[in-house]
């Protein structure tokens, strides 16, 4: 176990690397950074992959953006794709769907799997804190279920339906599974068959052996995960409050309908992240309560280089195929048999 009392010492200043700077009235100044730049344009998006934005919430600005492969468009086929709802990451207080860095992703995600994804933007903290966030998120899939958007009408299965995020945007995906999972006759006709985390954003109060000797990491270092809790979770709650440690108190008690719907989760991450100790013992707490867990950890890397690095966008929907294909042809077995 690494000694806490000689690597506990941050040496970067979390809010000149994250480019956030808090004002008094509780709102924030968020300055250009480095990961995160709304830069997309026409020009710059893969001309195979159709994008369309829609509006989903008129009080609080929410929105969506829609990918599906423009070859879809010219098939004759009348099989519907795969619906993967899409949370974007930056801690809840940075970050938008329009980012480069998670366009990309999912225009690749369509075009590699094929899917029909849907990124749906959310209310960031600190002007919104959790659980603003996930009511957002949440909004949007019963936004979906009864939508007359065409795209989605005539193109995604609603009944093989995926959420997926990076980062804050898995640790959304999870809170969002977790309502749904208790709520399944609200959703309807969605159906979901699993959820996909990648790099999970999760913390506590206690240090894990992975934070203190990852404490300075150049990429995210611990110290601006610990500032986007700070600001994100409800005042007055420390980093061991549900939405932050995911495996307090032995988990959520809706795990066990997880478990009954036959939902499976998909978690990757890497050696290099500082809370792969976390994002571990998140899987082996799932799996103890019975839910179907597949979990693939790269060596070395960083938090968030699945999105990040254009080569490694492209391994993931690999992943996920495998994934995606397993889940839905378990859920179609356990159908039939029930």
């Amino acid at each position: 176990m690494a000694d806490e009392t000689t690597l506990s010492s941050p040496t970067i200043d979390p809010y000149e690397y994250l480019q956030f700077f808090p004002n008094p009235d509780g709102t924030a100044t968020r300055k250009s950074n480095v990961l995160l730049s709304k830069t997309i344009s026409d020009l710059d998006h893969d001309p195979r992959v159709l994008f369309k934005d829609v509006p989903i919430g008129t009080s609080n600005n929410t929105w969506a953006r829609i990918f599906l492969p423009r070859q879809v468009l010219d098939s004759s086929s009348t099989t519907k794709l795969p619906l993967i709802v899409y949370y974007h990451g930056g801690g809840f207080i940075l970050g938008s769907l329009d980012d480069r860095l998670f366009h990309d992703f999912c225009s690749n995600v369509a075009l590699e799997y094929p899917a029909v994804v849907v990124s749906a933007q959310y209310r960031l903290a600190p002007e919104h804190r959790l659980p603003a966030a996930y009511d957002d998120s949440m909004e949007a899939l019963h936004w979906i279920k009864t939508t007359q958007e065409e795209l989605l009408k005539k193109y995604a299965d609603f009944s093989s339906c995926f959420l997926m995020g990076p980062s804050a945007g898995a640790n959304t995906a999870y809170q969002v599974g977790l309502r749904a999972a208790a709520q399944v006759e609200d959703i309807l006709p969605l159906k979901i068959k699993g959820l996909i985390l990648q790099h999970l954003f999760i913390g506590g109060v206690k240090r894990t052996e992975s934070e203190l000797r990852l404490m300075n990491n150049p990429i995210f270092p611990v110290c601006a995960s610990d500032l986007m809790w700070e600001f994100s979770l409800p005042h007055g709650a420390d980093r061991d409050h549900e939405y932050c440690n995911l495996t307090v108190g032995g988990g959520s008690d809706v795990l066990d309908q997880i478990k009954q719907l036959g939902w499976k989760v998909l978690i990757t991450a890497t050696t290099g992240d500082p809370m792969i100790d976390r994002q571990v013992e998140m899987a082996r707490m799932m799996e103890q309560r019975g839910v179907q867990v597949k979990s693939h950890y790269d060596e070395g890397g960083y938090h968030g280089i699945d999105v990040i690095e254009p080569e490694k966008r492209k391994a993931v929907p690999v992943i996920m195929k495998e994934f995606v294909n397993s889940a839905m042809a378990s859920q179609s077995v356990k159908d039939i048999v029930g």
